[in-house]
């Protein structure tokens, strides 16, 4: 059902509240994103009436495409870039002249140059007030030098789970370096898991790592020949030969590969998981200044990236960019440690207690193309990998420090170039035997540079995750309940500091943001909904206090009397940014 209420302006000390058009409604689960009847009731709460046929549905993938059509005129590209000598030493003291960057082979002009350090004080985290929930913890003033350890169970085979976590304890027991802002996070098939929030002591990561268990990986059920067979293509030409065979020959042909087929699908899985927990990681440092350090504890990606340009088909294309953009905006370096260790090379029996030359030649393929794939990947984000080797503490070591001083380079991308695809980065700098870490390149599509198409399945995503995201600085709190029938309603202030929301350059002082809140009861069923849209200018009386104080209103959720945990979630339409905060409420 939809209610729509009349804009109404209450005149606070410190901002203009609204009340923008909204829609409510309750019951129901957490949502499907491939059933019907979910998608539209989700498109119902969201205002919006569009339909949602998968992650991010609707929008095609760069090979779809013929034009990218920038919702803006002025996009600023920002390159982190770390500058080591052969010892690994960090390189100070560069300016502007010592660097060129390239774009697809041709130089751009930097327009912003700064050298950063990661504050290395002891963090202060914000004191809240009884009854009042925020999503950032940090200063967001100044950069701080942050590590994001994420332990991978998707695609991490069991027992390396285990060796994986004890080589973390031992690095974090021995070695972390006191200035770092830590954090501990888990990738499992139920999505993204926060273990430990941000903390300078390691100490309590130690404890909490030592109580961490593990799960069986998907893929770890499927033989290694069937996911040698995906990994080369084997899947694909078998199954096209299928087609005119008669019934009979088909039928075997079909048997011989039924588990690839099996893997195809565990491997879909696979990639949607790992891709939305990148996107999670990413919308929870959105907020926070400077380069951070994602140390992704892997057995491997869950599939293969020959190029950047080589992305998984059909709607996890969309994902894809999604994800790739927002580790890009939160200016995430991605080090893929392989907490396999040393592996050994493609031996063993096969099909029939030997293994033929196609079998041999797809183990090595699946991997020497794991090794490749998180090279690439690191390297696209501007991290390093780290692989084939049983000194995973050391490597855990070199990642962490990598990023604690970095130069910052800006310059603004020509929209006039609105062919889509992969553009490549190059930076080089005029000193002799340095290193240079910094990411390759950027994807420039329609998913990428326009935030409104995914606009239905970011809120959706956001709304179920088990993260907050800092994009947007939001604070949440409960001002009382009054009884309404059966149920209460529990009213709450929402407020969005100032500079969290983006003008809209399409409309003259106009803002275009969506708020919404879902509230679960301790079972985790959803009970209550509400949802409001804001894409209407601001009152000239009111702009001023709103450049200054930002937006803020209120709004309130029906509910019997209980115990539940509240998600807020609101989302900048200009710019694609998400602000988040989970709150408890208990109805009496």
């Amino acid at each position: 059902m939809r209610r729509v209420s009349k804009v109404t302006l209450l005149l606070l000390v410190f901002s203009p509240i609204w009340a923008p058009a909204q829609s409510r409604g309750g019951g129901g689960h957490p949502p499907s994103y491939t059933d019907p009847a979910t998608n539209a009731r989700n498109a119902a709460v969201l205002g919006t009436g569009g339909n949602i046929t998968g992650p991010y549905g609707g929008v095609h993938s760069a090979r779809d495409e013929t034009k990218v059509e920038f919702r803006t005129q002025t996009v600023l590209v920002q390159v982190p870039v770390v500058v080591a000598d052969k010892s690994g030493k960090h390189v100070r003291g560069l300016d502007e002249n010592d660097f060129a960057v390239l774009e697809n082979g041709k130089p751009v002009k930097v327009e912003h140059f700064e050298e950063l350090t990661g504050d290395s004080a002891p963090i202060a985290l914000q004191a809240a007030t009884p009854g009042t929930f925020n999503n950032l913890a940090l200063d967001p003033s100044h950069p701080h030098n942050i590590v994001v350890i994420a332990l991978d169970t998707v695609n991490t085979p069991f027992l390396d789970q285990a060796y994986g976590r004890r080589e973390l304890v031992k690095f974090l027991g021995q070695t972390v370096n006191a200035s770092q802002v830590l954090s501990l996070m888990l990738i499992t098939s139920r999505g993204l898991r926060v273990v430990q929030g941000l903390s300078n002591d390691p100490a309590s990561l130690v404890a909490v790592l030592k109580k961490v268990g593990g799960e069986t990986s998907p893929m770890e059920t499927e033989s290694v020949d069937a996911q040698a067979d995906l990994a080369a293509g084997t899947i694909q030409s078998g199954l096209h030969q299928i087609s005119g065979m008669d019934p009979m020959t088909a039928m075997n042909n079909f048997v011989d590969y039924g588990d690839p087929l099996e893997a195809q699908f565990l491997q879909e899985n696979a990639i949607e998981t790992t891709m939305n927990a990148f996107l999670g990681i990413a919308w929870s440092l959105q907020g926070v200044p400077g380069r951070k350090s994602l140390i992704w504890a892997t057995g491997g990606f869950p599939f293969s990236i020959f190029s950047p340009d080589d992305i998984p088909g059909g709607h996890l294309s969309s994902l894809y960019e999604r994800a790739m953009l927002a580790l890009n905006e939160a200016q995430i370096a991605v080090y893929p440690v392989d907490i396999r260790g040393l592996t050994p090379g493609p031996i063993g029996s096969g099909r029939g207690g030997k293994m033929s030359a196609q079998q041999m030649v797809n183990r090595a393929w699946l991997q020497q193309g794991g090794f490749d794939t998180l090279n690439e990947f690191a390297d696209m984000t501007g991290g390093k990998a780290f692989y084939n080797t049983n000194d995973l503490a050391g490597s855990f070591r070199r990642a962490a420090d990598d990023g604690a001083t970095y130069y910052m380079l800006s310059y603004y991308l020509d929209t006039k170039n609105g062919k889509p695809g992969w553009r490549k980065l190059s930076v080089k700098v005029n000193r002799p035997g340095i290193e240079i870490r910094a990411r390759t390149g950027f994807l420039v599509t329609n998913t990428t540079m326009n935030p409104r198409l995914t606009r239905d399945l970011d809120m959706i995503n956001a709304l179920h995750s088990p993260i907050e995201g800092t994009g947007i600085p939001v604070t949440v709190q409960w001002v009382g309940a009054v009884a309404d029938g059966t149920k209460k309603k529990a009213s709450f202030f929402a407020h969005m500091a100032a500079g969290g929301l983006s003008f809209d350059p399409a409309g003259r002082d106009q803002l275009n943001f969506d708020f919404a809140a879902i509230a679960f009861d301790k079972n985790g069923k959803e009970v209550a909904q509400s949802a409001q849209n804001f894409s209407k200018p601001v009152p000239e009386a009111q702009l001023a206090s709103v450049r200054t104080n930002g937006v803020g209103f209120r709004n309130s959720l029906e509910l019997l009397p209980g115990t539940y945990t509240v998600r807020f979630v609101v989302r900048d339409n200009v710019t694609g940014k998400i602000g988040s905060v989970t709150a408890p409420l208990t109805v009496n």
